[in-house]
């Protein structure tokens, strides 16, 4: 290990362009015109931190200077390539602009350009941060860059050239140098350690080079804490610990639960990530991330690789969502992170973005039973006043969605509604019914139910819709839902339907509207049947008691009532 004292970033810079890693386009165009003799007098570099922009210019330095001649390959052997590598090369200045910012620093430097090298072919300036000198610093500059000595070369990197005046940049050669892709990091970072001696997992690298974010540099950073915090091994599990970062199969986990609507697994799979003192914000960056993953997987199934160690549960997740729910559940994951500062804490706001993912899900064939919950009202004991304040929370229902409607009623009802549809155009009255007792699933479920209907015509055996969208949810007017519920209007209706969906203000209401008021109208009638119950009004008069009124569910219309029976206490027998 005593070969691992210089920090690994500085130990493994690269000394040629073949070392240099993700950055071909700009290798590619450098050694071009080096091995071809035409060289630009000024060159500007940009990228982000850490992708190689004065490592390019050193190795670029370094080919100008070599005694071996101009080239894309400098003998790395000779005293200028020794020299300009050990950073003592008396020809190659070195400025960083965030520090010398003002036109005084710029002028000196300027006037020392005029001289001729002292031993290199080149007097090369590197200026880092380019973008931090002043307004006088660049007017300075510019008159050099515009007419240099033969003898001068400059190479200037940022990481924000926005801030570069165009007179200045309109005198440079640019190179935009891109972010480095994980696999290529993780690559390079299996080679170093290979090198080192250190042994490794591979999910531990991959780890790495995805919090690196594209940056080589802290990559290698990250890599020398891990060493450290592994005990000389780079291994995924204390990796992981030192990045914050999720095991991606608890998320698994979290998807699978909201595919097969299990709410209680769901709750228990995100307590049980509280209880491991997971970072909640991270966790939904990370969930972003996975389902990113799962549409590219599902558009592009190539895209996974079966060397990856996770490849059965990918594919097991990658089947168990439509391309739409993957669409649905990333938005509600992305605005979660957005949100997650404004709620009470992180885990509530974590909880929420989960429970909206299943909240919003379309109904799947054979999941209703796993999406409803029957509304239970727990059977209330005979009580003694010493117990009533105990007994009063079970006598009021929990809330639960109600139950669908019984497949016999739902297939008459869309048998009638098919029949009214055949007999004479739908109307406006009736798209509700309709809507809601149709197969339609999905985001053109929701689509429907967001839309009035405009006009139904039928003409030559081709029905002809329009439906009116609310401003509000204008979202919702995506080509992909409208093709998905023209689909769904030619089967119900039994003809081809040509649909078009407007935005406006629907002249009745929408089946989502409907639904509300109906909603609303049941639970004010629940709650006068719970408050004129005698046991009720007892608790409330003798004992101080309080009807919780938002844990009252109303029962469906469709299933018989056991309301009176719970609220009596008596055995309904």
């Amino acid at each position: 290990m005593s070969g691992m004292a210089q920090a690994l970033a500085r130990k493994w810079r690269p000394r040629g362009f073949p070392e240099l890693t993700g950055q071909e386009h700009v290798v590619r165009a450098l050694a071009n015109a080096l091995d071809r003799g035409r060289l630009h007098h000024a060159w500007l570099f940009t990228g982000t931190r850490g992708v190689g922009k004065t490592t390019l210019a050193r190795i670029l330095a370094k080919a100008l200077n070599c005694e071996g001649g101009v080239s894309s390959t400098p003998c790395g052997t000779c005293d200028a390539c020794r020299q300009v590598d050990a950073g003592r090369f008396v020809d190659l200045i070195e400025l960083d602009a965030a520090s010398n910012t003002q036109v005084d620093s710029m002028r000196e430097l300027l006037e020392n350009a005029m001289y001729a090298p002292t031993t290199g072919r080149y007097k090369v300036y590197i200026i880092d941060e380019v973008h931090m000198l002043s307004k006088s610093a660049f007017n300075a500059m510019l008159k050099t860059l515009e007419e240099p000595p033969e003898h001068v070369k400059f190479i200037l990197a940022t990481t924000d050239p926005q801030k570069i005046p165009v007179t200045v940049l309109s005198r440079c050669l640019q190179f935009n140098l891109k972010n480095i892709p994980p696999q290529l990091i993780a690559s390079r970072l299996a080679f170093v350690l290979g090198e080192e001696s250190v042994v490794f997992d591979t999910g531990a690298l991959n780890l790495i080079a995805r919090a690196a974010q594209g940056s080589l540099r802290d990559a290698l950073s990250l890599t020398d804490q891990a060493i450290a915090h592994g005990s000389g091994r780079v291994d995924e599990a204390s990796t992981r610990e030192m990045l914050g970062v999720i095991d991606q199969r608890y998320l698994f986990e979290l998807l699978a639960a909201v595919a097969q609507a299990d709410g209680p697994g769901l709750v228990a799979g995100i307590e049980s990530l509280a209880e491991r003192g997971v970072g909640f914000e991270a966790a939904l960056r990370e969930l972003a991330g996975v389902l990113h993953r799962l549409a590219v997987i599902q558009l592009v199934p190539d895209a996974l690789r079966d060397d990856d160690p996770d490849v059965a549960l990918w594919r097991d997740l990658a089947a168990r969502f439509s391309a739409q729910e993957v669409q649905l559940c990333y938005q509600i994951a992305v605005q979660g992170v957005d949100e997650i500062g404004l709620a009470p804490d992180e885990h509530a706001g974590f909880s929420m973005s989960m429970l909206r993912m299943l909240a919003f899900a379309p109904e799947r064939e054979g999941s209703a039973e796993a999406r409803s919950v029957p509304a239970r009202v727990p059977e209330r004991p005979q009580a003694s006043p010493a117990r009533a304040s105990a007994v009063a929370p079970a006598a009021v229902p929990s809330p639960s969605p109600p139950p669908p409607r019984p497949a016999g009623q739902a297939a008459a009802a869309l048998a009638a509604a098919r029949a009214a549809a055949e007999k004479k155009k739908l109307t406006r009255d009736d798209w509700a019914e309709f809507i809601a007792s149709a197969r339609v699933s999905g985001m053109a479920r929701m689509l429907a139910q967001h839309c009035a209907l405009g006009a139904h015509e039928n003409a030559g055996g081709v029905d002809r819709i329009e439906l009116v969208l609310p401003e509000a949810h204008r979202h919702l007017l995506e080509k992909a839902y409208q093709d998905k519920l023209q689909q769904h209007l030619s089967r119900e209706l039994g003809n081809d339907v040509h649909l078009r969906v407007r935005v406006g203000a629907p002249e009745n209401e929408t089946p989502v509207e409907i639904d509300r008021q109906a909603r609303h109208r049941q639970q004010i009638e629940a709650v006068a049947a719970i408050e004129s119950d005698p046991f009720v009004r007892t608790l409330i008069e003798q004992f101080d008691a309080r009807l919780d009124e938002a844990a009252i569910t109303p029962k469906s219309p469709d299933t018989p009532a056991a309301i009176p029976a719970a609220n009596t206490g008596r055995d309904p027998r």
